[in-house]
């Protein structure tokens, strides 16, 4: 923790460093000090609120819905974490990010209002984000839980729709280590007498019963809302509205209909207020766009991106993989933080893995890439002829031997951190 003159900020990047160190912990949970300087900043909102949580899925869900929105013609604010390259990503207005001097001006606001509150970097930014929101008169504002949920800062705000889309193992030492417990951390952002949507085809119980027990109208994939469809087009049913032929949503993945299916309930639930057309929703689902999540790059060998660091979404990628055909090789970059369970990731994915380039992380939460190495050889991964295990400093490194060694029918699987696939983003950025 810092003490320092506030004053002497003047660029987003010096304000960045100095919340990077502001407050004694990384995370604490807890909607107390986060909510009293909501209130002294007077942030409410009169439209729409809409909050995405759950174990994966959350940023394709959420835009999904800003995509279709847009379409809309509506003005929409979204706030996300983390980002993947640039800090600014977080919140966005119409698809576009927000301007540095607008958050160095939403900092200094934030830094007043919290007197003696201290406010941790993820408190601190988000509160700034949804400042900028209040401030911009929206038509829908949509927040992305940034961890669990019933004490998670966005919390703060009363969700007019909230969606999980998935409950899985992931944070146990803040969350719990069984679905049911993760579940119920999730549901607290449900609220009485309004929309609650679970789009897990196998909710747990404890997020149903706490729904049940506020008063929350909870919507259930598969008992409210479902979809179904063939290779050209698929089809949602809701409570009371269908949708069909649509188009199939630009993000690719296994689980991409799913959160689609949730977006499509949350919008029918505000039907009234944010009334949409069929086209505005087909042509929403077309132009969504979201790196980092099941990317596939253009050209040989084959590139692919994906931000899974959990078994939950390890075992999505192994299936969308599954999905790509014959490649002859493939080559893994992959780097994780060390309080994940790299095992379990390890174990849905080794037997489609012929090559891995283990990559260190740039902070200190960061798995070395020899950590990882001691766990893939426990789990009998081995070096012969067919298989390797390198271990590499960096992101960019690891990926520049992997292109190095890849021929033109092998691919490449770059996934793990936001901050793996940001660091090979960033490389292939620098050399075009």
């Amino acid at each position: 923790m810092t003490n320092i003159n506030t004053t002497s900020l003047s660029t987003l990047a010096d304000w960045l460093a100095h919340l990077e160190t502001a407050h004694p912990t990384v995370i604490e949970l807890g909607l107390q000090r986060v909510g009293s300087v909501r209130d002294r900043l007077g942030i409410q909102f009169e439209c729409p609120v809409i909050i995405v949580g759950g174990t994966n899925g959350k940023g394709s869900t959420c835009a999904m819905l800003e995509s279709i929105l847009m379409q809309g013609g509506y003005k929409v604010g979204l706030y996300t974490s983390p980002h993947l390259i640039h800090f600014n990503e977080r919140a966005r207005i119409n698809g576009v990010s927000v301007a540095d001097a607008e958050f160095v001006s939403a900092f200094e606001q934030v830094e007043e209002a919290k007197q003696d509150t201290s406010l941790s970097y993820f408190e601190f930014t988000m509160l700034a984000c949804v400042k900028i929101f209040a401030d911009a008169k929206l038509d829908v504002v949509i927040l992305e839980v940034g961890l669990g949920g019933r004490l998670d800062a966005v919390n703060i705000f009363d969700a007019d729709v909230a969606i999980i889309t998935s409950v899985d193992i992931d944070h146990v030492e803040y969350l719990g280590d069984t679905r049911e417990a993760i579940g119920f951390e999730k549901a607290g952002i449900f609220r009485a007498g309004r929309t609650a949507i679970c789009s897990d085809p196998a909710a747990p119980l404890s997020l149903i019963e706490h729904a049940n027990k506020i008063g929350a109208d909870l919507w259930l994939f598969n008992r409210d809302f479902n979809y179904s469809g063939d290779k050209q087009q698929w089809n949602f049913a809701g409570r009371q509205h269908r949708r069909h032929s649509l188009a199939y949503p630009s993000l690719r993945g296994a689980n991409q209909l799913l959160n689609a299916s949730a977006a499509l309930a949350a919008l029918e639930a505000l039907r009234t207020r944010l009334p949409l057309g069929a086209q505005e929703v087909r042509s929403g689902l077309v132009m969504v766009d979201l790196p980092g999540r099941f990317q596939v790059l253009p050209g040989v060998p084959a590139v692919v991106l994906d931000v899974a660091h959990n078994p939950h979404a390890a075992a999505t990628l192994h299936q969308n993989l599954d999905n790509m055909g014959f490649h002859a090789y493939t080559y893994a970059v992959f780097g994780a933080m060390q309080d994940k369970d790299i095992a379990g990731v390890i174990s849905q994915l080794k037997n489609q893995i012929d090559h891995w380039c283990l990559t260190d992380l740039p902070l200190p939460r960061g798995a070395t890439a020899e950590h990882i190495q001691s766990l893939l050889t426990e789990q009998n991964v081995v070096n012969d002829k067919d298989h390797s295990i390198q271990c590499f400093e960096n992101p960019a490194s690891a990926y520049t031997y992997a292109v190095s060694k890849a021929g033109e029918n092998d691919r490449i699987v770059v996934f793990g951190s936001f901050l793996t696939v940001a660091g090979v983003i960033q490389q292939r950025n620098e050399q075009q």
